[in-house]
């Protein structure tokens, strides 16, 4: 796999270290996007100032995860937002009551809105700000 390849898949997939750590090498003409990945050295890269950069999150990775949250036997209410805490405030204020339980579920879990074939990932694309409802679900 290419250093590019890789690089990509972080910045998509919000793996911040990772995508902070290859800008870096990247920045300080270590490696270059064509160079393959396993050639990345772990001590390549100044640990300090990759962590700055993560710190001041140069890249914009703003990682947003869903939730589902139960409400009752049968009903689901899914939630974006940015931890665990966060989606059952969010559901508390909404709702006027607390959560039966709260499980993170994985963006990339595919299921049809009307005839198309959607992820968690591509909905929350729609969305300008969180936390916020991304759908329901109920057990039949």
């Amino acid at each position: 796999m290419l250093v590019k390849d890789l690089y990509l898949f972080c910045i998509q997939y919000e793996i911040s270290f990772l995508a902070h750590y290859i800008y870096h090498l990247l920045e300080e003409k270590k490696i270059s996007l064509e160079d393959d990945s396993s050639q990345i050295d772990s001590s390549l890269a100044d640990i300090p100032k990759v962590n700055e950069m993560i710190q001041k999150n140069v890249l914009g990775i703003h990682r947003v995860c869903v939730y589902s949250l139960k409400m009752n036997q049968k009903d689901f209410v899914f939630i974006f937002a940015d931890n665990e805490n966060e989606a059952i405030q969010f559901y508390t204020k909404t709702f006027h009551q607390p959560p039966w339980n709260c499980i993170e579920s994985l963006l990339d879990f595919e299921f049809y809105r009307g005839k198309d074939l959607v992820s968690f990932r591509d909905m929350r694309r729609e969305f300008v700000s969180f936390p916020a409802i991304a759908g329901y679900f109920s057990r039949v």
